[in-house]
């Protein structure tokens, strides 16, 4: 039987995780990482962007935006997969 007080905590529920969802995102996106070897350096953010490229001290926003670019579009690959799987509610017991 369909509980409305039950449905109404469920979204409340939902809310609750999309917010911590969104605060998660920022404080990824404020951590920055900064690594250098040899010639090259590189400043990344928790969420996986990338920053900024330098090869001897020169910007390289290209590559910067090709490499930002190409992990944007695997990320969207791979969610495709996922559902095709039928993601993560079967882990969970939500598939058929």
């Amino acid at each position: 039987m369909f509980n409305p007080l039950k449905a109404a905590q469920g979204a409340g529920d939902v809310a609750k995780m999309v917010n911590e969802a969104r605060k998660l995102q920022n404080t990824l996106k404020s951590i920055v990482i900064h690594e250098q070897k040899g010639r090259a350096e590189v400043e990344l953010s928790a969420d996986m962007k990338i920053r900024s490229i330098k090869i001897n001290g020169e910007e390289m926003n290209d590559v910067r935006d090709c490499l930002n670019d190409a992990m944007e579009k695997a990320q969207k690959r791979a969610a495709e997969e996922m559902q095709k799987m039928g993601s993560l509610g079967n882990l969970f017991g939500g598939g058929r």
